[in-house]
């Protein structure tokens, strides 16, 4: 009887934490942890995000041009050119020969997130990431359920499509509409139309789907997963014994398919995060009250 009742309490309390885990996830670790600690790897990300967008914003503000382009393209302190590859790759199916400097940029960018991780822009750099986060929280916080999340593949094939427009076109078909550009024009230039589309993106998460646009529908984070394959830094669930099956992580995690494998000990035997749609920002660690999460490389499968 008393093995009985000791069951349903345990499962009880876990309902009870999957249920507030659903609206403030990360509750427990404030407590645990504290505030700061249990916010650390979301305030580098935003200081980072922050940081990357004041460089390209104070040369048109101020006129301290330090970096002179945009995300797309841009040289900083006029020797540094860097280039999204996703933009060159554009430019190739259109035809269009890049400059020998964009080249050398785009090889530069190539290299870095080969090594560490494609998908690190998506979540440290890229402007968007501020906009679907803000739309993630609010979903939570109104408690809205439901609508209808695209299939994860949408991205690419859209990642298709605009390499084909290009070729049809003969011009850089994605640049058109790609947000991080239009965010980037909409904070120089003010109000328009980049700014509908900036809006756009923000209702598309909040209202229809969870998560929606980086996670099944941006060709750009499908590029850089592809990219990001075979990088270096990864997450491990390595005190995977100790969840206690709160789902705070797969509340938080933008890409929540690729924890139960490591979580859970689901196709695989160790606890590495090795899907290329892992973002590796960090949320999962910060959230979790027993500290199952951190960051490493991916030849560590040490599991504690």
């Amino acid at each position: 009887m008393n093995t009985a009742a000791t069951t349903n309490n345990v499962a009880t309390e876990r309902s009870a934490k999957r249920s507030r885990a659903s609206t403030q996830p990360g509750a427990e670790a404030v407590r645990v942890k504290g505030r700061l600690r249990a916010n650390k790897w979301l305030l580098l990300r935003r200081i980072s995000q922050f940081g990357i967008l004041a460089l390209f914003l104070v040369g048109p503000w101020f006129g301290w041009w330090i970096v002179k382009g945009n995300l797309s393209s841009s040289l900083t302190l006029g020797v540094l050119p860097l280039t999204d590859p996703y933009l060159l790759l554009q430019s190739f199916s259109a035809g269009q020969l890049p400059y020998q400097e964009a080249l050398l940029g785009g090889g530069i960018v190539l290299a870095f997130y080969l090594l560490f991780g494609g998908r690190l822009f998506c979540s440290w750099v890229c402007p968007v990431n501020l906009v679907t986060d803000a739309a993630a929280w609010l979903r939570r916080r109104l408690n809205i359920k439901g609508g209808k999340t695209p299939s994860a593949y949408t991205r690419y094939w859209l990642l298709a499509f605009t390499l084909g427009a290009s070729a049809l076109t003969g011009s850089l078909a994605w640049e058109w509409v790609n947000p991080v550009s239009m965010l980037h024009r909409g904070l120089i230039f003010g109000f328009g139309l980049a700014w509908g589309v900036v809006l756009a993106v923000f209702l598309y998460d909040l209202l229809f789907a969870s998560r929606g646009w980086c996670g099944h529908v941006c060709p750009v984070g499908a590029f850089y997963g592809l990219l990001g394959s075979g990088a270096l830094i990864r997450v491990t669930a390595d005190k995977r014994r100790a969840c206690d099956d709160c789902m705070d992580c797969f509340n938080v995690c933008p890409e929540p398919q690729v924890i139960r494998p490591a979580l859970k000990a689901v196709g695989q035997d160790h606890p590495l995060i090795l899907d290329k749609d892992c973002t590796s920002c960090g949320r999962c660690i910060d959230v979790c009250g027993k500290d199952v999460f951190r960051l490493t490389t991916r030849f560590d499968r040490s599991e504690s």
